[in-house]
C-alpha cells in the first residue's frame, strides 16, 4: 500500500507584532476545525501572541514539525525576539520582526518547504523607515520569487466577486497615464491564467470596467475606451479570451451584473475595491496572481486602534488561509491536467 500524501502547512508570516496579525492568526487556529482549516504555522515573536491572544502555542523549530503540533496548539516559527511589544504602539523594532518573518515565510514557499504563503497585516510606515524599497508586500514576495513587479497581479475576492485593478497604489491622476493596450492586454491574460490554475475555472469569463464614467458616452466623456480599451479588447478577444466591455462601471457589480463574470478588471483602486469591500469587508482576501507560489492575505491593515483588546475579526484571516489551501490543490490539478 503506497504511503499516504503529506500535506505540507501553510507558512503565515504574523506581521507588525503591535497590530492585529498575532491574534487573527490565534483566532483562526481557534476555528481550524470549524472551518476545517489544513495545518499551519505562524512566523514571528512568540511573545506577540501572548500580549494578543490567551490561546495554546508552541515553538517549532522546521517546519516539519508543524502538522502534528497543530491539533494541540498553534505552532510558532519564532523570530526576532522584540525588546518591547505594546500593542496598537508600533516601533521599528517590530519592524524588523515582520520583514524577517516575511522574508523566511517567502523562503519557505519558494523552497517547496510549505504548501503557500498568506501574509499578516504590516505597517508601511514602519518597514520604509527601516529601508524597505517596495510598494507593499506583494512586489517584495514578487522579487523574491524572481517576478518582474509589473507580472505580479493583485486580485481581490470575496464569495462571489473577484476584482482585479490594472493600476494599483498610484495617485488618482497618475491612472490615465498609466493605462495602455499592453497593460490592458496583460493584466486579462494574468487574471484569465489565475482563474485556471488558483481557482479551476476552465474558461473563465472576464468584463473589463471602462475608465470613465459611463464608459466614456462614446467620447464624450473622455476617449479612453475607444483609443485604448476598445483596441486592447478586440486583439485580446482575437486570442481566445472571453472578455467583454468595457462597461459602466456604475452597472456592473449588482447582484445580477455579477452573475455574467468570474472576475472584473478596473482601471484604478478604488473603482475594484469599493464593491469588493462594499459586499464582504470582513472575507475579502488579497491573493497574487503570476507567482511560482501561492501567496493570499487578508484585505484589511494592522488596525493599531483595536489592537490588543480582543476585538479584532478573523474572518479575512480565515478566508486567507481557506483560500490558499484550495489554490494549492487546484494548482495540482491544473497541473496535472496540462500533464496529461
Amino acid at each position: 500500500m503506497a504511503a499516504p500524501e503529506i500535506r505540507l502547512p501553510l507558512a503565515i508570516s504574523s506581521g507588525d507584532p503591535a497590530g492585529v496579525g498575532p491574534e487573527i492568526i490565534g483566532k483562526a487556529w481557534e476555528a481550524r476545525k470549524k472551518r476545517k482549516l489544513q495545518p499551519f504555522f505562524a512566523i514571528g515573536d512568540m511573545a506577540s501572541f501572548a500580549h494578543h491572544w490567551d490561546g495554546p502555542v508552541v515553538r517549532i523549530d522546521n517546519p516539519d514539525q508543524a502538522a502534528e503540533r497543530f491539533n494541540d496548539a498553534l505552532p510558532v516559527f519564532h523570530v526576532h525576539s522584540c525588546s518591547s511589544i505594546v500593542p496598537g504602539s508600533p516601533d521599528l523594532d517590530g519592524a524588523h520582526c515582520a520583514l524577517q518573518a516575511l522574508e523566511l515565510a517567502t523562503g519557505f514557499a519558494r523552497s517547496g518547504t510549505v504548501a503557500g504563503l498568506v501574509t499578516g497585516p504590516v505597517s508601511k510606515a514602519q518597514l520604509y523607515a527601516i529601508g524597505f524599497n517596495y510598494p507593499g508586500q506583494t512586489e517584495f514576495v514578487a522579487e523574491r520569487c524572481g517576478v518582474e513587479r509589473r507580472n505580479a497581479v493583485m486580485m481581490l475576492a470575496g464569495p462571489d466577486l473577484r476584482v482585479v485593478p490594472m493600476t494599483t497604489h498610484i495617485p488618482l491622476a497618475s491612472v490615465a497615464a498609466q493605462l495602455d493596450v499592453r497593460l490592458i492586454r496583460r493584466r486579462i491574460r494574468a487574471t484569465a491564467k489565475g482563474l485556471m490554475r488558483d481557482f479551476g475555472i476552465s474558461n473563465p469569463r472576464l468584463a473589463v470596467a471602462g475608465f470613465n464614467p459611463h464608459a466614456g458616452e462614446s467620447g464624450n466623456l473622455g476617449r479612453e475606451e475607444i483609443d485604448i480599451f476598445a483596441p486592447a479588447l478586440k486583439t485580446i478577444t482575437e486570442e481566445g479570451y472571453d472578455v467583454i466591455g468595457p462597461l459602466p462601471a456604475d452597472t456592473m457589480f449588482h447582484a445580477e451584473a455579477r452573475q455574467n463574470f468570474d472576475a472584473a478588471l478596473c482601471a484604478y483602486h478604488d473603482q475594484a475595491l469599493i464593491p469588493l469591500k462594499t459586499l464582504y469587508f470582513h472575507e475579502a482576501v488579497n491573493i497574487t496572481l503570476g507567482l511560482p507560489v501561492v501567496r493570499t492575505s487578508p484585505d484589511h491593515g494592522t488596525a493599531f486602534g483595536i489592537a490588543g483588546k480582543g476585538e479584532a475579526r478573523a474572518d479575512s484571516m480565515i478566508a486567507a488561509i481557506r483560500m490558499a489551501g484550495e489554490a494549492v490543490a487546484n494548482r495540482k490539478a491544473y497541473a496535472a491536467a496540462c500533464a496529461a
